[in-house]
């Protein structure tokens, strides 16, 4: 009888305090449900506790055995898919062991309450009724822990726009204003974990004569090796793109609520004899869904690229490269919390580390969540899939959005 008022006790304890915590603070609707149902079985097993002693030693209530039995197998179902979560998921040894104890001790008690000839009222009504309540807990449990992680992939829309160039007074300069507006129409917020705006200028020479295929060929080769394409062209020659400006557009761990717009307008200055003849305008961000973690603020700074102090050692590896390649990044870095109450107590403690990376390429920005001293780790594509599809990671890309400068250039 010990045996089994200690699982239950144990049990009673451990499930309220996760129970309670996902009912108030998990981030989704099926999270509270999952916090309810946790709520109401320690509320079983606490009653399974009163019903052990009087079964054992008093037997006043005829269905105590019964009420027991109940206690004890839901003991055994829950923790027995509490530790399967924590398998799966979980960076703690001691709550997969925790579970393991007691998934066994509540199958030895499931086992000891059966043996000592618990009264059934309607037998089949009670089997029916305990199978019902299983299949409901494993479907939410599946729900939760399988299917909801994977599905409503959203997206939020970018979109760029450009309005009428502005001249000078003097007629030495022009300002071309862009828009950019994010629309998110889905049902889910999203963190801002960097936002940047560049513009490109490109010289865009003409042949005289269409163009030799091999010339054609050498164009699609440089495909692969760098960001700005080149197209395939009959006559154009195609010359790559020099960064003209690059500024974020939206602030760093800021957020975009569910079914809301935001938008801002830059201005791109230039002299009346830059030597482009197109410019081209890119605005992308690196999201995270408002419903797979917490973003603790603030979303700090902590290096430069080029200063190597607090720069994780992968960036080191890669100095010499991208200061020959005339790349370099801004790194900010904030603690990122799970979004149920089990994640956050068996997983070890994760950040999220924001690379704003620039050079004459353009610029762009990406994100990685690691644990504590693993970002110095490249984490492999599969990885990368991994933790973007947990954690709702997205990246969005819009551009290039192009426009001739010819007329403007004419106006002088």
């Amino acid at each position: 009888m010990a045996v089994i008022l200690l699982v239950l006790l144990m049990t009673t304890l451990l499930l309220a305090q996760i129970g309670l915590q996902d009912f108030v603070h998990d981030l989704t609707f099926v999270g509270r449900l999952t916090g309810a149902v946790l709520l109401a079985v320690s509320f079983t097993t606490l009653v399974g506790i009163a019903a052990v002693l009087d079964h054992w030693m008093r037997r006043s209530f005829t269905y105590s055995g019964l009420v027991a039995l109940i206690a004890t197998f839901a003991a055994f179902l829950t923790n027995a898919m509490l530790l399967a979560q924590t398998l799966k998921d979980g960076d703690s040894v001691a709550y997969p062991v925790l579970f393991a104890l007691l998934t066994a001790g509540a199958a030895y008690a499931v086992f000891a309450v059966w043996r000592t000839s618990v009264m059934i009222p309607a037998p089949k009504r009670v089997a029916a009724a305990v199978i019902v309540s299983s299949v409901i807990a494993i479907a939410n449990f599946g729900y939760q822990n399988l299917f909801e992680p994977y599905q409503r992939q959203t997206t939020p829309l970018i979109t760029v726009s450009m309005g009428k160039p502005v001249l000078s007074k003097d007629r030495t300069a022009f300002a071309v204003p862009v828009d950019i507006t994010i629309r998110n129409h889905s049902d889910v917020g999203f963190y801002v974990l960097g936002a940047e705006f560049h513009a490109m200028g490109k010289q865009v020479p003409l042949s005289s004569k269409d163009r030799l295929r091999r010339q054609w060929r050498s164009d699609a080769e440089q495909w692969p090796n760098s960001p700005d394409v080149s197209p395939l062209s009959r006559r154009e020659i195609h010359q790559p793109g020099e960064l003209i400006e690059a500024k974020p557009w939206m602030q760093q761990g800021s957020w975009v609520e569910s079914n809301d717009t935001y938008a801002t307008r830059m201005v791109v200055q230039l002299p009346m004899n830059t030597p482009y003849d197109q410019v081209a305008f890119y605005a992308t961000a690196s999201l995270a869904r408002k419903d797979r973690l917490v973003l603790e603020p603030p979303l700090n700074f902590v290096a430069y690229s080029w200063r190597k102090a607090n720069v994780p050692g992968w960036v080191k590896e890669q100095l010499e490269k991208q200061q020959t390649s005339g790349l370099d990044s801004l790194i900010y870095r904030a603690r990122v919390h799970e979004n149920n109450a089990l994640d956050e107590h068996t997983r070890d403690p994760r950040f999220i580390t924001v690379y704003w990376q620039f050079g004459t390429h353009g610029a762009n920005v990406y994100s990685s969540i690691t644990r504590r001293g693993e970002e110095n780790r490249t984490l492999t594509p599969a990885e990368q899939g991994e933790v973007s599809s947990r954690y709702g990671l997205t990246s969005l890309v819009t551009g290039p959005v192009e426009r001739t400068l010819w007329d403007i250039k004419s106006q002088r």
